[in-house]
């Protein structure tokens, strides 16, 4: 766990000093607040509303940002020439792994902490709970992880950044038309198919303020799964030399 926790902030640094994490989310911190404004604004709405409406929005910049940040995980390392430097350490594949996604994540976070403010606002001026609030948050949180951790196998898989971001930004735009794709196919299929729906099946519930179990559960499967697959794929190449 400690070597983890050294990539992680290794990991944390390059995107603190990299000038394209922050126009990234910049741009999408920009756009967050043109929509809040417009959804805060828009008629006599309630507080309950507007605040499903921020989320709702900002899953989308939460899913754009986190497929950006992850993008460089693996593919950067490609480019520059220090992904051999990382199958030569003595870290375990789980433990670069492990790293680089805490590190991702982290700088996703900072990017769902800065736009607090927004739905604070109605808070305060409104009638919504404190509990709403968390259940967005942390269907942002978990919905973020999910789709770095995508990225990530993406990364580690894609000659390059531009590559890994079309790649993981495609797997992730089915996974959010999935309940389309189940509407489709009948049977059990059809309803596994609608259960792997990224946003619709699992995303809106905590939009509303309320927190599932199975929600958090397909989040944290599908975010350790495609972790133990990027492992994977380093281990591939590590045992290839």
């Amino acid at each position: 766990m400690t070597t983890s926790l050294l990539i992680a902030r290794r990991e944390l640094r390059g995107y603190f000093s990299s000038s394209s994490g922050w126009i990234i989310l910049a741009v999408l911190l920009l756009l967050d607040g043109v929509a809040f404004n417009a959804f805060a604004m828009a008629g006599e709405k309630k507080s309950f509303d507007v605040l499903q409406s921020f989320f709702y929005f900002h899953s989308g910049a939460t899913m754009v940002a986190s497929v950006f940040i992850a993008m460089r995980l693996f593919a950067e390392e490609k480019q520059i020439g220090t992904l051999v430097l990382l199958e030569a350490s003595p870290a375990r594949e789980a433990e670069v792994v492990l790293g680089k996604f805490l590190g991702a994540w982290a700088f996703l976070l900072l990017f769902l902490v800065a736009s607090l403010y927004m739905p604070v606002l109605v808070m305060v001026n409104g009638k919504v709970t404190v509990g709403h609030l968390f259940a967005g948050y942390l269907g942002l949180a978990l919905l973020g992880a999910a789709c770095i951790a995508i990225g990530a196998f993406m990364s580690s898989l894609a000659p390059n950044q531009v590559a890994a971001a079309v790649l993981a930004g495609a797997v992730v735009v089915m996974l959010v038309l999935a309940w389309l794709m189940a509407r489709k196919i009948d049977g059990v299929l059809g309803d596994v198919v609608g259960w792997l729906d990224l946003f619709d099946k699992h995303y809106r519930t905590f939009s509303r303020g309320t927190v599932k179990l199975t929600s958090v559960v397909y989040y944290g499967a599908l975010t350790y799964g495609f972790l133990l697959a990027t492992a994977a794929v380093l281990g591939a190449r590590r045992w290839r030399g």
